[in-house]
């Protein structure tokens, strides 16, 4: 059956956070110019940080700085860039408009969400209490919270535990092709936000997700929410 027409029941449905739930784009690639700035370099446009926000630190420090895990000014660089980032956790960042109404939708049908992401819990828990998704989300699973985190099937693995769901009933949504690795790994059926960062690989359409969702409103059509 394709994606386009695969037919989804579930009994949860967990989000990664940055470019699927929050737009955090404004405050990383603020941390990133900020660091660009110490170092006496010009911003980069935001349209070219944007895309690399889902890679996390990695992803920012590469693009600012044109270095990658491995080279001697790497480490340096990403402690310096996730201090920056600290200090403006919610400066800019929101939950994105268009998803508002498909939580509400959720809760109402008594389907429970949560939150599976990559980012530490020390930048996860502050980000989603501060925006007031702390009291709604069945769950949060940070990229430290389990040994490994994705691609690797172990956090999205530990959110079902906790929510006492089994895998399969559970859909990941994500805006990365490592939301995707991950989610298929653990068993579960998978949705790319196409409204997300995305990052620099392969487009969306070839990440071998269930459904490709141009806008969280799809969310609910799939699940006949709406």
């Amino acid at each position: 059956m394709s994606a386009t027409t695969l037919k989804i029941e579930c009994a949860a449905v967990l989000f990664d956070l940055d470019g699927t739930l929050i737009d955090s784009a404004p405050d990383l690639a603020g941390a990133a110019n900020d660091l660009r700035a110490e170092h006496q370099l010009p911003p980069l446009p935001y349209e070219r940080l944007r895309p690399m926000v889902g890679a996390g630190a990695r992803g920012m420090v590469g693009v600012a700085f044109g270095v990658a895990p491995g080279d001697d000014r790497f480490e340096p660089l990403r402690d310096a860039f996730l201090a920056r980032y600290a200090a403006r956790l919610l400066r800019q960042t929101r939950v994105f408009e268009q998803i508002e109404p498909v939580l509400r939708s959720l809760s109402a049908a008594a389907l429970p969400w949560g939150i599976v992401t990559n980012k530490a819990m020390r930048y996860a828990e502050p980000v989603v209490r501060g925006l007031g998704l702390h009291e709604r989300s069945a769950v949060l699973i940070a990229g430290d919270s389990t040994p490994h985190a994705k691609p690797h099937p172990a956090p999205l693995l530990e959110a079902a535990r906790r929510l006492g769901i089994a895998p399969e009933q559970c859909l990941y949504v994500g805006d990365d092709l490592r939301d995707v690795q991950a989610g298929r790994s653990a068993g579960m059926p998978t949705a790319a936000a196409a409204w997300g960062y995305l990052g620099s690989g392969e487009g969306v359409e070839a990440w071998g997700a269930d459904r490709v969702l141009q806008s969280p409103a799809e969310l609910l059509q799939w699940l006949e929410l709406a």
